[in-house]
């Protein structure tokens, strides 16, 4: 992207629940490349939106205003697990037993959380919350925690009591949610996905038709840039020092939804042992098998986004197995048996992506 003239900040305002503000800013750049990128904070994450121009009849402060609404309203009123008031919040300091009246949103994302469950065997979970936070990996929790990191065996056997898709249903009409047991919901490996749908979504009403989108990780890709070249995602090498790419994902012009999942990053070391942040619902222990990290490419960010996650638990061998059942485009970075290295594994669906490999 050509050098870019200046910022033009608008649209601050504060998240009372992060005292954190979401930072509306669109890059102006030369008039010759006519890519505007908006970025800010989300869903306890980044994001950054890049479109290609603006349809006509809309300015950058109405697209803006736009994106602003619907990541507002997706966090702060619906989704947030730090929201007190947010639908979630609420849902979760609820008495099991009865339905619970939300938004038709937050009903199919559970509910499609709820088809992920089922489809990966329960290696995705969304409930599996109270052990998460046990590891110190839950909110603020990171390198908090004074005593060991590393819970005992009846301690997790008793968080396990406390999770379970199965205890949870949802109903889209009318829209709203039950649960049989009592526990909590943290939407986080499917949330970010399901926002860039959103943003996807109002682009297509407002006929915003070359953008790339970027939520915590989790992509929306449609169209060319100005110069008629694609948007180029990379695939990033799973070190925890400085990012690299590892591979060049070709998009070939397709809408595409790109989501990725790792354990290279988030993990800590107790006793010359390392325990990585993704929780297997299983064993209530973090993973040990080799995968580095997943990704999948689908129609949607919340498919790819969910099966990501689900597939850094379930660990190369089975992930690639449902892959080619599903027909999905899932890429794997395995470590290499000596742990110095990597190597890629993938499904005969993501070839047709691969523009560069190491």
């Amino acid at each position: 992207m050509a050098k870019l003239a200046g910022w033009l900040s608008r649209y601050r305002f504060t998240l009372g629940f992060l005292a954190l503000f979401f930072l509306w800013v669109w890059l102006r750049p030369e008039p010759a490349a006519q890519v505007y990128q908006l970025t800010g904070a989300t869903m306890g994450t980044s994001y950054q939106v890049m479109v290609a121009g603006f349809p006509d009849g809309l300015s950058d402060a109405e697209l803006a205003q736009g994106i602003e609404q619907r990541l507002y309203r997706l966090d702060r009123e619906l989704m947030s697990t730090y929201a007190p008031d947010s639908e979630l919040s609420r849902f979760n300091r609820s008495e099991p037993g009865d339905w619970f009246d939300v938004s038709p949103e937050l009903a199919f994302v559970v509910s499609r959380a709820i088809d992920f469950s089922q489809m990966t065997d329960g290696y995705f979970d969304v409930t599996v919350g109270p052990l998460v936070d046990r590891w110190g990996f839950g909110p603020d929790q990171d390198g908090a925690m004074q005593w060991s990191r590393v819970p005992d065996q009846s301690e997790i056997e008793s968080l396990q009591a406390q999770t379970g898709y199965q205890h949870l249903q949802a109903s889209l009409q009318p829209p709203r949610l039950l649960k049989t047991a009592p526990v909590r919901v943290d939407l986080s490996g499917i949330a970010k996905g399901y926002a860039a749908d959103v943003i996807a979504a109002y682009f297509a009403d407002v006929g915003q038709v070359d953008y790339f989108i970027e939520i915590g990780g989790e992509l929306r890709i449609q169209g060319q840039k100005p110069d008629g070249s694609p948007w180029v995602p990379a695939i990033e090498k799973p070190t925890d020092g400085a990012p690299e790419v590892w591979a060049i994902i070709d998009t070939q012009g397709e809408s595409i939804a790109l989501a990725g999942s790792g354990d290279y990053r988030n993990y800590f070391v107790e006793d010359g042992l390392r325990y990585s942040h993704e929780i297997d619902p299983f064993t209530g222990r973090p993973i040990t098998h080799n995968l580095a990290a997943a990704y999948v490419i689908a129609d949607d960010a919340l498919t790819a986004d969910a099966l990501a996650t689900a597939f850094m638990v379930m660990g190369q061998v089975r992930s690639l197995a449902l892959a080619e059942q599903l027909g999905l485009a899932a890429y794997f970075i395995v470590k290499s048996a000596d742990e110095d290295g990597f190597e890629q594994v993938h499904s005969s669906q993501f070839a047709q992506y691969l523009e560069e490999t190491p």
